[in-house]
């Protein structure tokens, strides 16, 4: 059930992209650093590289081959993340604000643009 019907056709507004460094927050894997690989902005999620890695166990497609478990990473919570500033090297807030007509996103540390 939806709490809102807006929620369900508006896309949410993230600040993170692919191919950000993010460093984990909260969880199993908090302190880990890793780049996004996905971004699932409905179901407001991540896919960190090395981030919340779960088995998959794979059935056997072929007769004569075995079944495997597969260790894949599973996508986090875009709550749980914060964005790593590429010139100070600490995890900082993004701030948004447009140079002339572009719409840039920057540190909100060191003011520095993130690209």
């Amino acid at each position: 059930m939806v709490k809102n019907a807006k929620a369900k056709t508006q896309k949410p507004k993230l600040r993170v992209k692919t191919g950000d460094t993010v460093r984990v927050l909260r969880g199993k894997d908090r302190g880990k650093k890793g780049k996004i690989l996905a971004v699932f902005p409905r179901e407001e999620r991540v896919l960190v590289e090395g981030i919340s890695m779960v088995f998959r166990h794979v059935r056997p497609r072929r007769a004569g081959e075995k079944g495997q478990r597969v260790q894949v990473a599973a996508p986090v919570p875009v709550s749980r993340v914060q964005l790593v500033c590429s010139s100070c090297k600490k995890g900082t807030r993004v701030g948004v604000r447009f140079e002339g007509d572009t719409r840039v996103r920057f540190c909100k540390q060191c003011e520095a643009v993130i690209e």
